[in-house]
């Protein structure tokens, strides 16, 4: 009996610890515990960055790719090789001071570098890789463009209330474009305001490359809602031009101004008075604009030019004839930009503002003909640019019909308290 109990107790003794041995995983759960420990991979320039140390830096002033790559340990003739690989793909010899560069270094015990990556720009890079096969390319980074919305009340210019609202600044002279036949912006009245539905494009999911265009905008100025839209009414020159909510082309066949931001410091004044020359009557046939030196002067409608040159009085100055009925020129240019005989298209760069000739600051003269005779060209009822063919005017207002529903539901800023107070004002006057 003892013997049976002995030989009871060996096998109920082996049946527990075989009970207390951890399970074998499975292979799905081995798999599984394996992929855990894996670092996910983390790409870059289309490089696995986990698997390199990366050492970032700025260009200084008189380095080149060769003295760089001398610099992080590369012998000269490793250095040559390289750049006879690339030479053929890659352009290297000139790099901009300040612009960034870096290095992938390999994480072995001899740490040699892998790859070279320049970022002259944020929308692309070039990649030079060092070791194996050596080759360089450029890459254009996948730009991704974002429709965004915004609104804005004018307490000051249009550029601080594009701050103050979060909007990109940009959007100042886009909306500048558009309504630049329409709404003086250095004659904005405080309480003006404004709603845009606009595209912007983003690399890297966060860095802006700038606005894309604006598909639709209402500007309240004045007291005036002055809608805009965009739409190709020609695709064979593929010029998108904004109309209004009615049909109607916003632009005109001269612009406002020829600078796109300059208050008028003297208008058209056949009687006016200078204290300099005893305050007697010195006509002025042209309209001032003040600008800093160097803004660009812009040709306000399209035309031949007809002069471009210098007097003592005038500086130097462009005239353009646009055709048998209106020319404009303009004067004390710093630098011109085109030639006698040569044609130039509306909002196109004719010279820069300058001081040059009789001129007290920095601006541009503008003067206008029409007939042959100088006028004021802001009590000229000027041409309008070419409307929408009875043709496309239905498929117009088919494609703003969904936008102008959505810039529509686009609330308004709040009014300011200067709005405010002034409708408090006007009840009080009701009762």
């Amino acid at each position: 009996m003892n013997k049976v109990f002995a030989l009871l107790y060996f096998f109920l003794s082996i049946l527990l610890l075989c009970s207390c041995e951890p399970k074998t995983p499975s292979s799905g759960q081995d798999s599984t515990e394996k992929k855990s420990e894996v670092k996910p991979r983390n790409i870059k320039y289309g490089l696995d960055i986990n698997q390199y140390r990366v050492v970032k830096r700025k260009i200084k002033r008189g380095e080149t790719f060769g003295s760089i790559l001398e610099d992080s340990g590369i012998d000269y003739p490793e250095v040559y090789k390289i750049l006879q690989a690339i030479k053929n793909k890659l352009d290297v010899r000139r790099l901009v001071a300040g612009k960034s560069f870096s290095f992938f270094y390999t994480k072995d015990s001899i740490s040699t570098p892998k790859a070279f990556v320049y970022e002259p720009q944020l929308d692309s890079y070039s990649i030079v890789f060092l070791r194996d096969s050596i080759y360089g390319k450029k890459v254009s980074k996948p730009i991704e463009i974002v429709q965004k919305e915004g609104n804005g009340l004018i307490e000051n210019s249009l550029y601080e209330t594009m701050k103050s609202s979060g909007l990109n600044d940009q959007l100042t002279y886009y909306l500048a474009d558009v309504y630049a036949w329409n709404i003086d912006f250095y004659r904005l009245q405080k309480g003006d305001r404004f709603k845009v539905i606009y595209t912007e494009k983003f690399v890297d999911d966060t860095i802006s490359l700038g606005i894309d265009r604006i598909k639709a905008a209402i500007f309240e100025h004045a007291g005036r809602d002055f809608y805009a839209f965009e739409f190709l009414p020609d695709s064979l020159n593929g010029i998108v031009e904004y109309f209004d909510e009615k049909g109607k082309n916003l632009r005109r066949a001269f612009l406002k101004a020829p600078v796109k931001f300059g208050p008028i410091t003297s208008r058209y004044n056949l009687k006016r008075r200078i204290a300099y020359y005893g305050n007697r009557i010195r006509p002025h046939r042209g309209t001032d604009f003040a600008a800093s030196v160097g803004t660009p002067i812009l040709a306000t409608a399209n035309g031949v030019v007809t002069k471009s040159s210098y007097t003592k009085g005038n500086g130097y100055y462009v005239t353009i004839k646009h055709n048998n009925t209106y020319s404009t020129q303009y004067l004390h240019m710093k630098r011109r930009k085109v030639k006698h005989g040569e044609f130039v298209t509306q909002g196109q760069v004719i010279g820069w503002v300058g001081m040059t000739g009789y001129t007290s600051g920095p601006h541009v003269c503008y003067r206008f003909w029409k007939n042959g005779r100088q006028v004021d060209p802001f009590r000229q009822k000027l041409p309008e640019a070419k409307p929408i063919s009875n043709q496309l005017k239905i498929a117009y207002f088919n494609s703003i019909d969904d936008i102008k529903t959505q810039l529509d539901c686009i609330p308004f800023s709040p009014a300011s308290s200067y709005i405010n107070s002034a409708l408090a004002l006007s009840q009080s006057d009701l009762k």
